[in-house]
């Protein structure tokens, strides 16, 4: 998978994003074009081991963290720094 080159401001939004538990990972890559992967990959690499392990444990088979498995669609928390 090839580096991608983003700034520290945009990796800090990557994190903020990803960290919260309503936010998709198809929102992430929506506004910024990174794949869950690559965000999985941002959070190893920005976070300490042990958040980077609690955040894991927390989004692992969480509803919320991907489009197709939530079971409601209205009421969806979107964030003023959010695009779309």
């Amino acid at each position: 998978m090839p580096k991608l080159e983003l700034s520290q401001e945009v990796i800090d939004r990557i994190v903020e994003m990803a960290w919260e538990d309503r936010t998709p990972f198809e929102a992430i890559a929506a506004q910024f074009g990174v794949s869950e992967s690559e965000t999985i990959a941002i959070m190893r690499r920005e976070m300490k081991a042990s958040s980077f392990r609690m955040w894991r444990k927390r989004v692992t088979g969480r509803k919320t963290k991907h489009l197709r498995q939530r079971e409601f669609v209205s009421g969806r928390f979107k964030s003023d720094n959010q695009k779309t």
